[in-house]
């Protein structure tokens, strides 16, 4: 036994490129398969969205790439991706200057002796709260920028970054999936299936305190592992892609100056906050908000308009390993959008839905719309897409819709932990490669598969 589990903790997974290439290129290969097919939109009154018409499904002509096209796929990717890889750059120099002024290294050297030997307890109450924000309010991306602080916090209270990034990605990830009445996902969801806005809420809070509490044992059973051992650390022996520069060594004196920049980067998160709840702020809003704070922060630090710029720069070199992932993930997307397959997928998968056991076909539905989601990320999208198909569909196997509604919720949020389509953009931010992040994540997303499946087949008897 041992021995097995030797081998598993040791097995090599290709680099990060090699995996994305061997996707795009068997993506590549589906294209020449799989016929392209699209379903007719319609405005459906009741969310004010366009929806696919069930029994619209026909085939069409889609764009099939050539060996030329495989390369300008990745090129229209980093295009395509700009805004989201500018958002990491100016986020990682907010928090690069930051720490390199003394002022995070101070503050938690502040926030240590006010916690005591309790410095752990930020781990679930802040995932506590990410997770409510996912589910109740949908944030998701407007995270994005968050994900360096608290990776910069959690390592110098001595963890890894990954403990510091799964504060922040687990932590609305799951609250995200688990929606208590999340209108990008639930709400959108009930909508399209025309069952009550909110209802079968009280289930579903059920299903957040789990599914939170798990992401939350799991995360501090790390930290802890990591903070006794360092050598356990999933991160061990290989650099930090995305490198935030080391506190120095002992105690220095916090300045009025580190003192105004703390007070600043509080100024920041309300700003951040109040940006995408009140001014439906996004991706462009976010990163131009770093990038004037960092300025405004390196000023008040003392620092000179050339060490702004060089500090700048030196961020920027540390992120970009990181940020290319993203540009090749969103290449892969495009050439599936291109050859028009997602469709022909979903209507593919939707056909084998037929099985006179309630709670097999809620688990096939459960595993579809998981597979679904390698293909159409978004969670608006895969609502709009599936939910007018899933909804008649568990009218004809005998489901209710609130089940065809719970497995969508389910599919769309938590393989964004696992599918590299979802899940390469936060190990950009994370500056983590996505085989260190599988080897971390992989236990946890097997513990969800599980409580999926468990809280589907008990919904097919509570609803």
């Amino acid at each position: 036994m041992n021995k097995l589990k030797d081998r598993l903790l040791h097995i090599k997974i290709p680099h990060t490129y090699v995996l994305l290439t061997i996707i795009l290129l068997t993506v590549v290969a589906m294209t020449w398969v799989i016929p392209a097919g699209v379903y007719d939109r319609v405005l459906d009154e009741a969310s004010g969205r366009m929806v696919v018409a069930p029994e619209s499904f026909h085939f069409v002509e889609g764009v099939r790439p050539g060996f030329f096209d495989i390369f300008m796929a990745l090129q229209r990717g980093y295009v395509s991706a700009a805004n989201i890889l500018f958002l990491i750059v100016f986020a990682y120099s907010y928090v690069y200057l930051l720490t390199e002024s003394g002022t995070l290294n101070n503050s938690i050297q502040v926030l240590v002796r006010l916690l005591g030997k309790h410095t752990h307890l930020l781990i679930p109450v802040c995932m506590i709260l990410f997770g409510l924000l996912g589910a109740t309010l949908g944030i998701f991306e407007e995270t994005y920028g968050l994900i360096p602080v608290f990776i910069g916090i959690m390592s110098a209270l001595g963890y890894d970054p990954l403990v510091g990034g799964s504060v922040v990605y687990v932590g609305v990830a799951t609250g995200f999936a688990a929606a208590l009445t999340n209108p990008f996902s639930v709400g959108i969801a009930q909508s399209i299936a025309e069952v009550p806005l909110n209802s079968g809420l009280m289930y579903r809070a059920v299903a957040f305190v789990v599914f939170q509490g798990v992401s939350i044992w799991y995360v501090m059973r790390y930290a802890r592992k990591v903070k006794d051992d360092p050598a356990k650390s999933v991160l061990y022996g290989e650099p930090y892609e995305a490198q935030i520069p080391a506190p120095k060594e002992g105690p220095r004196e916090f300045t009025p100056r580190q003192k105004l920049c703390l007070l600043l980067f509080f100024v920041t998160i309300g700003i951040l906050l109040y940006g995408t709840t009140q001014l439906e702020w996004y991706i462009d809003e976010i990163a131009a908000m770093f990038l004037m704070m960092m300025v405004i922060t390196g000023i008040v630090a003392g620092y000179s308009a050339t060490q702004i710029c060089q500090t700048f720069i030196a961020a920027t070199k540390s992120v970009v390993p990181s940020i290319l992932v993203i540009g090749f993930t969103r290449g892969i997307l495009l050439t599936m959008q291109d050859a028009m397959i997602s469709d022909t997928i979903v209507y593919e998968l939707a056909r084998l839905l037929n099985y006179s056991n309630k709670a097999l076909s809620a688990v096939g539905m459960l595993v579809l719309q998981n597979v679904i989601n390698f293909f159409i990320t978004g969670s608006s999208s895969q609502a709009t897409i599936t939910m007018p198909i899933m909804a008649p569909v568990a009218d004809i196997v005998g489901l209710s819709r609130q089940t065809a509604v719970l497995c969508y919720c389910f599919g769309d949020g938590f393989s964004d932990m696992f599918w590299p389509t979802a899940c390469t953009l936060e190990c950009g931010l994370m500056g983590v490669s996505i085989n260190k992040w599988y080897r971390f994540i992989g236990p946890l997303f097997i513990i969800m598969i599980v409580l999926q499946v468990f809280f589907t087949i008990l919904s097919v008897y509570i609803y």
